[in-house]
């Protein structure tokens, strides 16, 4: 053997080494990774028996879901869920905040394990998220500048008139507003309901479009607006539900299985009155299946 053969002899060990190394790591690599995945996978039932936190998704959405000077989960839809999960033994609650139009796909990423925040139960939303039975029947408003100068008492009326709507990006008023014909030029769509009022007191918009209660809430110490009335809703009602990942059936089963006794319960109800729920906005026998197939 001259030296070159013994060089490339040595080359060639030095690369299966290399090699061998290389898938190595691979194999660990993979193996961390399906770690941190099965990890970030851990089901709300098993954080619960393990004594773990349960992180809670909401958006700044008052009255249904906001936090309290130390960051104390508040609203309606907090409450409901911090009195369901207690039921169920959880003992530690850790809030994660963002905006309306994050909080699915913060869900699908891991970033908690439940949507504390009353989502409207949607066909298309139904095929990214599980959702529990409903908590409410949604009644929708219009806030419009002080006067109602243009006469708006309806989604129509924007529509007829030509003039611009503002709400929610992800809102359901925003699939409404499209269903009743408004154009998308005529559409402007914001993070949330403290944009929502700005830009209808800036006059960038004629009137904004959401929720009853937190637009209620919203121009309640704001002179320069108010709710139109009397108002007509477009379209169908909507109900809301609590919201986890696809592949945690089992909390939603359970977590079912709590608030059928609950929801509607002298307890439940004595509880969010402070923030204007009253039985008018209680279910009414609709199911969650019958809402996912629209």
């Amino acid at each position: 053997m001259n030296k070159w053969q013994g060089v490339e002899c040595k080359s060639n060990l030095f690369r299966r080494v290399v090699l061998k190394g290389i898938v190595v790591l691979g194999i660990t690599a993979m193996a961390i990774g399906s770690f941190a995945v099965s990890a970030s996978a851990t089901s709300l039932l098993e954080k619960i028996k393990n004594g773990e936190a349960i992180r809670i998704g909401y958006s700044d959405d008052p009255p249904w879901a906001y936090s309290g000077g130390n960051n104390e989960p508040l609203g309606i839809s907090n409450t409901i869920l911090l009195a369901v999960l207690k039921k169920m033994g959880a003992t530690k609650i850790e809030p994660v905040v963002t905006e309306w139009g994050s909080l699915i796909p913060g869900l699908q990423a891991g970033r908690y394990d439940v949507i504390s925040d009353a989502m409207y139960v949607l066909p298309e939303r139904c095929r990214n998220v599980l959702f529990t039975d409903p908590i409410n029947v949604g009644v929708n408003s219009m806030v419009v500048p002080r006067g109602n100068p243009k006469g708006l008492h309806s989604m129509e009326d924007v529509r007829d008139k030509g003039l611009t709507l503002v709400t929610g990006s992800g809102f359901a008023s925003l699939k409404s507003a499209r269903d009743v014909g408004i154009p998308d030029d005529k559409l402007m769509q914001v993070p949330g309901y403290p944009e929502i009022l700005q830009a209808v007191k800036a006059g960038r918009a004629d009137a904004g479009a959401g929720d009853y209660l937190t637009l209620k809430k919203a121009v309640n110490n704001d002179e320069s607006l108010h709710l139109a009335s009397p108002y007509t809703e477009s379209g169908k009602q909507n109900y809301s539900a609590f919201a986890l990942p696809l592949n945690d059936q089992a909390a939603v089963d359970a977590i079912n299985a709590v608030m059928e006794g609950y929801i509607g319960s002298d307890e439940m109800l004595a509880s969010v009155s402070t923030y204007g729920y009253d039985k008018l906005l209680l279910p009414n026998g609709r199911t969650t299946a019958e809402l996912c197939k629209g």
